[in-house]
């Protein structure tokens, strides 16, 4: 990414072609006199303009000619997103006249911008942290109420204060040993051993708190992982064909019909659900159905919700087995499980559906039930309230901090593996110059979340996942 500050750059930060007005942004040291040399006023100049105000102008081509009628908002240096000078040109949103409007400022003095590189200016220019500035691309890219308040809450800088938080302890730490160096010929002690364990073992505790939060984190912005699995023929690929709303999955008869996973996003209230469709389990000598039944049981672990479709025509000891071998392989302290006993419309299904009732209650009562009809879209109301329901209890709920990015999760992991060597090192009676360095290690891995010690080309990896406006 080329990035200077001297220069001005400029882009549209909305879609052209789209609603009735496009907005073009421009932000740099000559912004207001690129403005001024594309703008002509009624009265006055963008340069002498007020800051915070909207005046009214024509974009005029080199000679004269007007291209359109505009809105110019005029923000000032630092009150601005970027800190910098800036304005927002806000003309019709026709593509051609957007274009052309970009084209005129570009032959006035700015150039076209990065992917990202507004962010990146206001996060130099210390508007905001990394992560702050991180969240904001996940704002833009949220999918449903629970991922837009998490990243919502990273904006205003909740995430922020907590690493802070963590900092400070650290950097007391760090401060106390660094002083004891600084006297080791005198063999003086400043920092108590017992107060820098509980100081660890308080920012070890928060660390994991943040750490355990991604498995969710990452289901917020790929989608909760739904697994629906069973025996062949149960109804499962009917199950999500009825779902989404269209013939995404094969559907017939035939047993083992389908082989490999298919998936398809799903947003109920704001929930974004990824459903997976998987081969139906059963014992096979098919080579290639093996396969898919391997990836079955792999997406079945790997799901936060299960639903285990029974086919409510099958024989009781087959009903029997097929819930047992599911049962055996969902981790209740991390998964939700849904029986959906299918194909309740059909005639003798009563008997059945008591018998996977039976099954269940001896089994765990923290199970879920449904009776549904996938094919005759019966009961599958119920079916999208009870898979809203499995978040309730989600971190997001209470307030707490999701941590949602990969980068940050690897970089708190690397953290609480330098915390642990500290712990190790405080209990075996080490120097203070060793423990320095693996604190001095956690530090560097946290400050590098909030962007303290980032290298350019990382910053240049990160901003380029922007869109060019933003």
């Amino acid at each position: 990414m080329k990035f200077d500050l001297n220069e001005t750059i400029v882009a549209p930060a909305t879609l052209p072609g789209t609603g009735a007005i496009t907005v073009i942004r421009m932000s740099g040291p000559d912004s207001f006199a690129v403005a001024d040399r594309v703008v002509k006023l009624a009265s006055g100049t963008i340069g002498t303009s007020a800051a915070n105000s909207i005046r009214f102008g024509t974009a005029c081509y080199p000679g004269g000619e007007p291209l359109d009628e505009v809105l110019v908002s005029v923000f000032r240096s630092p009150h601005s997103y970027t800190g910098e000078d800036s304005v927002e040109i806000s003309c019709h949103a026709s593509k051609f006249i957007a274009e052309e409007l970009v084209l005129q400022l570009c032959n006035a003095g700015a150039r076209t911008a990065e992917p990202g590189e507004f962010t990146r200016r206001a996060y130099v220019n210390g508007k905001m942290d990394l992560a702050q500035a991180e969240a904001v691309a996940d704002i833009i890219a949220s999918t449903g109420s629970a991922s837009l308040r998490v990243a919502m809450n990273q904006l205003k800088g909740g995430y922020s204060k907590e690493l802070s938080t963590v900092r400070e302890q650290l950097l007391e730490m760090t401060s106390l040993l660094e002083l004891e160096l600084d006297f080791s010929e005198e063999d003086v002690e400043f920092a108590d051993r017992s107060r820098l364990l509980e100081l660890l073992d308080s920012s070890l505790a928060h660390i994991y708190s943040l750490t355990d939060t991604f498995r969710y984190g990452n289901a917020l912005r790929n989608g909760v992982p739904v697994a629906i699995v069973g025996a062949a023929n149960s109804g499962k690929s009917t199950l999500l064909n009825s779902l989404v709303g269209e013939q995404r999955a094969i559907v017939s008869d035939i047993a083992g019909t389908t082989r490999d996973t298919v998936e398809e996003m799903l947003n109920i209230d704001g929930h974004l659900f990824r459903i997976i469709d998987t081969a139906g389990l059963r014992e096979t000598s098919d080579s290639i159905e093996k396969i898919g039944i391997e990836r079955a049981y792999s997406k079945l672990s790997e799901a936060s919700v299960v639903l285990a479709m029974v086919d409510v025509t099958s024989s009781g000891p087959e009903i029997e087995d097929s819930i047992s071998d599911i049962l055996k392989r969902v981790d209740f302290s991390c998964q939700k499980l849904l029986i959906l006993a299918n194909k309740v419309d059909l005639e003798g299904s009563n008997k059945n559906v008591s018998i996977i009732n039976n099954v269940v209650t001896l089994a765990n009562n923290e199970i879920v039930t449904l009776n549904i009809s996938a094919k005759a879209g019966i009961g599958l109301k119920g079916l999208k309230e009870a898979l809203v329901a499995t978040q309730n209890d989600s971190p997001v709920n209470s307030g707490q901090t999701i941590v949602t990015n990969l980068r940050h999760y690897e970089a708190l992991r690397n953290a609480s593996s330098a915390l642990e060597s500290v712990r190790t090192s405080l209990l075996s009676g080490l120097t203070p110059d060793l423990i320095a360095e693996d604190l001095r290690q956690a530090l560097h891995h946290l400050s590098a979340i909030l962007g303290e010690v980032t290298p350019d080309e990382v910053l240049g990896n990160i901003f380029s996942r922007f869109c060019i406006g933003k």
